[in-house]
């Protein structure tokens, strides 16, 4: 496992971590307790050590899972979690005020229930779960960060951006108020390259990278004729004619690179490890196979010139979260 450090944190996080929003038992169907301990476990075993959970992620479940594994191996594992906006809103909206979504009291209850969760002392990345520039400077929310890294219960401070808004963390990057960003990015969402990678180089700021695999649709298994389990979040990410437009990009993406289908999951991952501003990918692992896949791309190798020069054409700019 190759190590990459986490921007001015200067922690040395795997390339590949552990995404624990599917063992959290919510949106994702499946999931099993055991099985996802397996895999967590399995990540370990294999050099992962950076973990990323989020206290709404099965009301704390995703969590406790994670907390048991990382007392397991106490030391050897960094853990990012997430404080849910107060209004509960996925994502922020425009003019809404911070006073309705992370308060210095939210902050600090939050912090100190996801603690609990864990069975730790100390978080590692704390992260607000959705994130406005036009919070920069309003509010009391700094004071609740500022409060808990002074007690020790987190050390950096982080921001998991809106859902295709890699700019709108751009003035929190230039004020110096944070350590991570966590984006979407991936073949498809290339929108980060444009301004939030440059930012976040120019002031060493860790990236965090989630939705790389596009919720399964850079895997090569979406077809049009794929269904998905009654309660699965992805009936709705899927709807529509969503999957055949998937399927026909991911063949041609196969057929422009001369590659298998199946080797799109790969050179996903590997588009994404590509970027020095890159810290970590955080794909979803809940069982012990793809956790194998995943952690064989976590070599230090990224993608050759010619390969990356030819899917800056397969860029996709929709949102299939509306």
């Amino acid at each position: 496992m190759n190590y990459r450090t986490l921007g001015r944190t200067g922690l040395k996080v795997s390339e590949v971590g552990f995404g624990a929003w599917g063992i959290g038992k919510t949106s994702w169907i499946g999931a099993d307790d055991q099985e996802s301990l397996g895999a967590l476990n399995r990540s370990v075993e294999l050099g992962l050590n950076f973990i990323d959970t989020a206290l709404g992620y099965g009301d704390g479940h995703s969590e406790q899972l994670v907390g048991q594994v990382v007392r397991e191996h106490a030391g050897n594992i960094y853990v990012a979690t997430k404080i849910p906006p107060k209004n509960r809103q996925w994502p922020a909206r425009s003019g809404v005020p911070a006073e309705e979504t992370f308060t210095k009291e939210h902050v600090i209850s939050s912090t100190e229930q996801s603690l609990r969760n864990l069975g730790l002392e100390t978080i590692d990345v704390q992260q607000f779960h959705v994130w406005s520039d036009e919070w920069v400077g309003t509010g009391d929310w700094l004071e609740g960060v500022q409060k808990l890294k002074e007690q020790g219960k987190i050390r950096f401070f982080g921001v998991s951006i809106n859902d295709y808004q890699p700019s709108n963390a751009i003035k929190l990057i230039e004020s110096g108020l944070v350590d991570t960003v966590q984006v979407i990015y991936n073949i498809f969402e290339q929108s980060p390259e444009d301004e939030l990678l440059p930012a976040c180089e120019k002031h060493n700021i860790g990236v965090i990278v989630r939705v790389a695999l596009d919720e399964g649709g850079l895997t090569g298994k979406i077809t049009p004729e794929t269904t998905f389990e009654q309660g699965d979040f992805r009936n709705h990410y899927f709807k529509g004619d969503r999957k055949r437009e998937v399927y026909e990009r991911v063949q041609s993406i196969a057929a422009d690179l001369n590659i298998p289908v199946d080797g799109i999951a790969e050179t996903a991952l590997r588009y994404v490890l590509s970027s020095p501003a890159v810290s970590t990918v955080i794909p979803g692992m809940r069982s012990v196979t793809n956790v194998e896949r995943n952690m064989k791309i976590g070599d230090g190798l990224g993608l050759p010139q010619d390969q990356l020069a030819k899917l800056k054409a397969h860029r996709w700019v929709r949102n299939f979260y509306n």
